[in-house]
């Protein structure tokens, strides 16, 4: 095997996932040029990784290599006429809201946090609030250009390569390194949404608000009372939005309609004692976020809409050393209410106190091979780490799979191989492309060799 001189100079860096699991170290290169990535490629077991974003052992590759890519950040050129922005893959959704904002363009797909890499967002291809309108991060992707484990660079777009991008969206990079991507702004004429709240009383009333929202706003996420129970079951807020226009605005904010948010000044400092979130805690900011949500204003800046949790820096280290995971999972439409209710009340007759649950509903657009979205209802809920938490997911992976659903790869935590490969038939048929462009399995994470994403 070579090793380059760049190859060599990594650092030993303890990684984890947004979750803070698994604690994990690593060989860590932070290339700055294409040739310094090829260069890499002569190490054995590679992986790239973004902002960090991903909530488990999706970006880590314990006692291997991990390429950093946050440094590959420069735009390349963009077409002020049309939006279409052509950019490295370490560029941030950050970093598109903070230049071009301001000249009227945003993001077209975005998820929960601004925080992501244009690479991090194909291999996860994320999704967010108005995946029924918008479908998954894909749809805003012209083509990217791509360095393979061979060395070469390729560029691959639905016409050219379409094995390769259909394959890259939603595998978890683990084909290569992407390296520049074109991608689809959308033209806005101000940065703030119309958005409206509903409160339910419980989760008929919520599925039903959700069902009517999809008829009127682009975008909508439920937030649900995590410890309601009995005939409360399912209790919150749904929360809807469009796109505000200058003749939607106050006077008072029309003089900046294209304003940017400001970096957020709140952080969690330190990891907080693991004793500050247990059912007492929980009720009381259940109770609490409950009476926030359903008084929400008309008129909302995208970093409360959209980001929320963007505003507290170090947000993840609330749930304290131990660390937390996000169980998020789809279930067909057809009995997912009643299916939805099944998973909830198992959810709150358990021993693991869920912290935050958040419940929207895809629509029916095409994703990539491995792409998480599907038509139906998804559910996310945080859950801090507990010696009960793994088995008790096992129990709900197994009513999922029984449903008819799948887990997020981009946040799973403890799926195992069987399981996932139930979930998603479609990994025959990515492997398959993995054999075609990586058959020496050079690329490969901590959450491949637990699912069996590579070539045996």
């Amino acid at each position: 095997m070579s090793t380059g001189a760049y190859a060599m100079n990594f650092i030993e860096e303890t990684l984890s996932g947004w979750g803070n699991i698994p604690q994990s170290v690593n060989k860590v290169l932070y290339p700055r040029s294409t040739h310094e990535i090829i260069e890499a490629f002569t190490l054995d077991k590679l992986l790239p990784r973004g902002l960090g974003r991903s909530y488990a052992d999706q970006a880590t590759n314990t006692g291997h290599v991990v390429l950093k890519l946050e440094k590959m950040n420069r735009f390349l050129s963009f077409d002020q006429h049309n939006g279409i922005l052509e950019c490295e893959a370490g560029s941030s959704l950050e970093d598109i809201i903070h230049y071009l904002a301001p000249r009227g363009w945003f993001p077209m797909i975005t998820p929960g946090t601004k925080y992501v890499t244009i690479g991090g967002a194909i291999a996860n291809d994320v999704h967010g609030k108005a995946h029924h309108v918008d479908g998954s991060f894909v749809n805003c992707v012209l083509d990217f250009t791509i360095a393979l484990p061979d060395g070469r660079i390729v560029v691959a777009s639905r016409e050219e390569n379409s094995d390769l991008f259909w394959a890259n969206f939603g595998g978890l990079g683990l084909l290569g390194t992407i390296l520049t991507a074109r991608i689809q702004l959308r033209k806005i004429e101000t940065t703030y949404f119309v958005q409206k709240a509903v409160a339910a009383k419980n989760l008929d009333e919520m599925l039903q608000a959700i069902d009517d929202s999809d008829k009127n706003y682009t975008s909508s996420v439920a937030w649900l009372d995590s410890m309601a129970k009995g005939k409360s079951l399912g209790r919150g807020v749904l929360t809807m939005g469009n796109h505000a226009k200058l003749s939607d605005l106050p006077e008072k904010l029309k003089a900046n309609p294209l304003k940017i948010g400001k970096k957020p000044t709140l952080t969690i400092p330190i990891y907080l004692p693991g004793f500050t979130l247990n059912m007492v805690t929980v009720r009381i900011l259940n109770m609490l976020l409950y009476q926030l949500q359903k008084r929400g204003n008309g008129i909302a800046h995208y970093d409360k809409f959209f980001y929320p949790l963007d505003m507290i820096n170090n947000w993840n280290k609330g749930y304290g050393k131990r660390g937390f995971i996000q169980y998020q999972f789809v279930l067909p439409e057809k009995d997912g209410k009643e299916n939805i209710r099944k998973i909830l009340e198992e959810i709150t007759k358990s021993d693991c106190v869920p912290f935050l649950n958040v419940l929207k509903k895809f629509g029916n657009a095409q994703g990539g091979l491995l792409s998480f979205p599907s038509a139906g209802y998804t559910f996310a809920i945080d859950f801090p780490i507990t010696a009960k938490l793994k088995p008790f997911t096992k129990k709900l992976d197994a009513m999922v799979l029984h449903m008819g659903g799948r887990i997020y790869l981009g946040k799973d935590a403890y799926l195992d191989e069987a399981t996932f490969k139930a979930m998603y038939p479609q990994h025959k048929e990515w492997l398959e492309i993995k054999k075609k462009y990586d058959p020496e399995n050079i690329f490969s994470s901590d959450l491949s060799r637990r699912i069996g994403l590579e070539l045996r």
